[in-house]
């Protein structure tokens, strides 16, 4: 196998020719990079737009030897191009002799018309819309992803998107692999909100790039970096939930190519809250502390960037009955308490190369070790894991003839070492080490105009799921000005770390019990499903104003599944094989508009239809909304003296009934009804900017304090055979309100 991968990358190399093209950089006065500024050759239609880090490729014209470059707010400037090579353009910005600066509003939740995949990408400022405190409530205003509580005691959220859980989405932090394994369950409130420059949400088959677990789609989340930070950062929040967190950033230029960033964040939650009477916390009683430090090291002269990150945190959450004190009741029958004690270790590097006479040519090799300790119990059940793991990926970028035809390719090593114990009854060693080594091959067609196309595949070798093919495309076509067309499919392959996944099944008195198959995971065979998606946008002016609306269709069809059986026995949950089919149907209407100046409207409607052949039949997906609705509405003041501002921000979320677990057989006082009833949520945030400096805010979730009745199945008896926390599917605690301020030195 090794001499056939190097076969394939040697041919793949030798494919290549000369390229003929102009590429560059587009930054303002500042040195700052201008993203979305325009490049054109002077009377003809063949242009292009600057990235997010102000970069742009154009192949050269024989018609025309001037380019111009523009961008609105700024002077536009033409060159004089003849041969091929890489430039550097200043733009300074339009200032009229009445000291009139023009200047553009940019949407903070961005839809590109010219990636090939259905990316959405959230900037800073769209995660400074609500109290995200870290990534898990970083989506309260994203209507392409579901926010739900996993269950009435860890306060942990979940997220889903095309109506899968989270580990059908490979969650990646620049472009590694970060939420997986041992940290499902709760490593999305590991990541800090005020840690991120930016979140890409890809819906359908991810890259083979970034590996095959992809199979709903992919989040990749963008760290701010040390070269462009500013010197210090602080964000201190308070809630009504007795919930405070401090997060400040340092950020140092050594030199004008290296540079570092220390980021600390510290949180807490003291105080006992029991709003629904139950007997039991709302939310967890916890301390974090979460450290990371970050450098950065540019020599774009000559080509070569790279990054460095260390990270330690260490978090401890106490939950259960309100009586509950781990020192006496800890084991006993004596009040039913849960703890959750989690370590972890990050460590990562990135090094990238860029052939400064080739800048269509790179080389990156990425690296990361993670080390993840979690031991915990949930009244008499207990669950231990430690997760090492390594990650290596290397990666080479070129051209096939010109920069229309492109590819990536490389290898890819994944090492995993699990040390695992349960006990549900009787403990259970169920300990394990995959290995995994990958090749793959993607290629990029775009004629820079109205069409693109990614295809890629990988084959990789794994000790558990064996040798297999991971295929994967996306298409992108532009009919029209302002409207594109796009379309995907896929494969993914995962392991389902089943116990790691489902903790919140733990906080329940039901027995575990696994079907076992002969599989090599847990007795269970690997999870395979393909991913088949279109997608329509359309932009257009209504009434005179900004107005989007996009149509989204995926389906996502399993060959087997590792099926999570809670209806068969409300006592027990059964793990077993998929026999039968099992699919998710997800469609999503968007429309956006911009009803006046600094006033915009988002709103979605979405549908599913997701289905499982389980052991007593063909049922809807437990926990479910089929039908949910989503707006949100923002308003921003003009920006008056030293940057004072007003800022209004309102989100609306209605969520259909949803299918509850079976309790049939329930002595009638621990009996559900099959349906939950629709409701509704209202989450509001008013911000005040002071200057560009200083801010305060001050908001409320869940303002209309609806609460899931009955949230604990057998509170009032939890070691009794009843009892179980899983089944929630709205909010446990009412109203909530905080505060806090943003300062900074720029």
């Amino acid at each position: 196998m090794y001499k056939i991968i190097m076969v394939f990358l040697m041919l793949t190399v030798n494919v290549l020719s000369a390229q003929e093209n102009v590429s560059g950089t587009i930054t303002d006065e500042k040195n700052n990079p201008l993203s979305g500024a325009s490049v054109v050759w002077k009377d003809t239609d063949k242009g292009t737009t600057t990235d997010d880090k102000g970069f742009f490729e154009l192949p050269m014209n024989p018609g025309s030897h001037e380019i111009t470059v523009s961008y609105v707010g700024y002077q536009s400037i033409s060159l004089m191009v003849h041969e091929p090579k890489e430039i550097k353009v200043q733009l300074k910005p339009n200032v009229s002799l009445d000291e009139v600066v023009v200047t553009t509003k940019r949407n903070s939740l961005q839809k590109s018309y010219v990636k090939t995949a259905n990316v959405t990408t959230m900037s800073s400022k769209e995660l400074l819309k609500a109290a995200c405190c870290n990534l898990s409530e970083s989506f309260e205003t994203n209507p392409s992803i579901d926010v739900n509580f996993s269950d009435a005691v860890s306060g942990s959220k979940q997220i889903k998107m095309l109506g899968l859980t989270s580990p059908y989405i490979l969650i990646a932090e620049e472009n590694i692999p970060s939420v997986r394994g041992a940290s499902q369950a709760y490593g999305l409130s590991f990541i800090p909100g005020t840690w991120v420059e930016s979140i890409q949400i890809t819906k359908g088959a991810g890259s083979v790039v970034n590996g095959y677990e992809s199979i709903s789609g992919q989040i990749n989340t963008e760290l701010l970096k040390p070269a462009t930070d500013i010197p210090f950062y602080l964000n201190a929040y308070g809630s009504t939930d007795s919930r405070f967190e401090l997060n400040t950033h340092f950020n140092k230029k050594f030199t004008d190519k290296l540079s570092s960033s220390l980021f600390v964040h510290g949180s807490t939650r003291a105080s006992k809250k029991d709003m629904n009477d139950d007997g039991f916390l709302d939310n967890p009683l916890g301390n974090q502390i979460n450290i990371m430090n970050r450098w950065q090291y540019n020599d774009l002269k000559n080509g070569w960037v790279s990054f460095l990150n260390v990270r330690y945190m260490k978090d401890e959450k106490q939950a259960g009955q309100v009586a509950f004190d781990p020192d006496v009741d800890k084991g006993t029958t004596n009040h039913w308490g849960s703890e959750i004690n989690t370590d972890k270790v990050d460590i990562s590097s990135k090094i990238g190369y860029v052939f400064p006479d080739m800048p269509w040519k790179s080389i990156g090799f990425q690296n990361a070790f993670n080390y993840h300790r979690q031991e915990s119990y949930f009244g008499l059940n207990q669950y231990n894991i430690q997760q090492n793991s390594f990650y290596s990926n290397l990666i080479y970028n070129s051209i096939i003839s010109n920069t229309l035809n492109k590819f990536a390719t490389g290898l890819n090593f994944t090492s995993d070492d699990y040390n695992e114990f349960v006990t549900v009854g009787l403990p259970m060693d169920v300990s394990r080490r995959d290995n995994s080594l990958g090749a793959f091959f993607e290629y990029t067609y775009d004629n820079t105009d109205n069409f693109s196309l990614v295809a890629g595949g990988r084959v990789d070798m794994h000790n558990r799921l064996g040798v297999f093919f991971t295929p994967r495309v996306h298409m992108r076509y532009n009919p029209w000005e302002k409207a594109v067309f796009r379309a995907s499919a896929g494969r993914g392959k995962r392991s389902a770390n089943i116990f790691a996944e489902n903790q919140n099944l733990l906080a329940s008195s039901r027995a575990f019990s696994v079907i076992n198959t002969g599989g090599k995971i847990y007795g269970l065979d690997p999870e395979i499903a393909w991913n088949y998606g279109v997608s329509f946008t359309q932009g257009f002016q209504l009434f005179g104003k900004k107005a989007e609306a996009t149509l989204d269709y995926y389906r996502t069809d399993f060959q087997n599944q590792a099926i999570v059986d809670v209806d068969y026995n409300p006592q027990a949950v059964v793990f077993h094989n998929l026999d039968g089919k099992s699919y998710a149907n997800s469609l999503q209407i968007d429309f956006n508009v911009d009803l006046m100046t600094h006033l915009s409207v988002r709103t979605a409607y979405k549908f599913y239809d997701i289905k499982t052949d389980y052991l007593t039949g063909t049922l809807e997906r437990p926990l479910q909304a089929k039908h949910r609705f989503f707006t949100n509405l923002a308003y921003e003041t003009h920006i008056k003296e030293k940057g004072k501002q007003w800022k209004f921000d309102f989100t609306y979320n209605w969520m259909g009934k949803q299918r509850l677990p079976n309790t049939s057989t329930n002595p009638e006082p621990y009996k559900l009804n099959p349906y939950s009833n629709p409701f509704s949520v209202m989450n509001a945030q008013v911000t005040r900017t002071f200057s560009s400096v200083f801010e305060m805010y001050v908001g409320g979730e869940n303002i209309g304090n609806y609460k899931q009745k009955n949230a604990i199945l057998g509170a009032d008896d939890p070691f009794g055979p009843y009892f179980d926390s899983s089944m929630i599917y709205a909010p446990v605690f009412g109203q909530m309100y905080y505060a806090g301020i943003r300062f900074k030195i720029k």
